[in-house]
């Protein structure tokens, strides 16, 4: 899995770099405050892509570190610190359920756009609370699946015929119990929806066509109920992605 992840992204570095939706979405001041960060802190990013996170968290915090699997990614994301410059943030490759830290390391933890991609979601919970001081925060904002079952798998499908590392896009039902559970006290702080384009959301992964053309055949044959839930549109064809996020405080 890890595997498939580097070569998804390792091709699509670039694209996230300058997608808007990473670049300034209107969750990324919500991680901010979330995490409660005062200047003195620091602060892990997980699964840091094109860094935009790391970038926000760094100008309210001491020091930054942001990991990531995918080489280009990690390097992409140094250029446009540095572009900006920003050098309080350390950039390395790591696996976010092997973290290379020692316990209690980090006063806030985040993760935006990339638990979807956690093979093992629970072993990253285990490492995250690890890693954290005892009264630390978590973080995550990521999509999520609605709690409706028919909902849920036809989300979860056009997720994966448009990027083979995709593994889930969880309930927020389900995230609350994975985080309680792995010793977090969670809540739900923000939700929102980003309508996005069609075209240019396979694109950035380089979906191959006929992938292209069985998720539109989906959209073809989707239920009102479904074409509500996702805001599905024909033309040009797009859909609503609904995202939360959550903060989660290590007990």
């Amino acid at each position: 899995m890890a595997g498939d992840v580097r070569e998804q992204f390792g091709q699509a570095a670039s694209a996230y770099a300058t997608f808007s939706y990473h670049a300034s979405g209107p969750d990324l001041p919500v991680i901010v405050e979330a995490a409660g960060l005062t200047g003195a802190e620091t602060v892990l990013d997980l699964g840091t892509g094109a860094g935009h996170t790391a970038m926000a968290c760094a100008r309210h915090a001491a020091r930054v570190v942001a990991v990531d699997l995918t080489p280009e990614m990690l390097a992409a994301a140094a250029d446009l610190a540095a572009s900006r410059r920003i050098g309080t943030i350390e950039f390395r490759e790591a696996d976010a359920a092997h973290l290379p830290f020692e316990d209690g390391t980090f006063d806030a933890v985040t993760c935006r756009a990339a638990a979807h991609h956690f093979a093992d979601v629970r072993r990253v919970i285990d490492e995250v609370r690890r890693v954290l001081r005892p009264g630390g925060r978590f973080v995550l904002s990521d999509t999520v699946a609605p709690e409706d079952a028919k909902a849920d798998t036809f989300l979860n499908t056009i997720e994966f015929l448009r990027d083979p590392s995709h593994v889930r896009d969880y309930r927020g039902s389900e995230w609350l119990r994975m985080l309680r559970a792995g010793g977090f006290e969670a809540e739900m702080v923000h939700r929102m929806v980003l309508a996005l384009d069609g075209a240019d959301w396979a694109a950035r992964q380089r979906t191959p066509p006929e992938k292209v053309a069985m998720i539109r055949q989906l959209f073809a044959e989707a239920t009102p109920a479904l074409r509500a839930a996702f805001e599905l549109r024909d033309a040009p064809w797009g859909f609503a992605q609904p995202i939360a996020v959550i903060r989660a405080v290590r007990t």
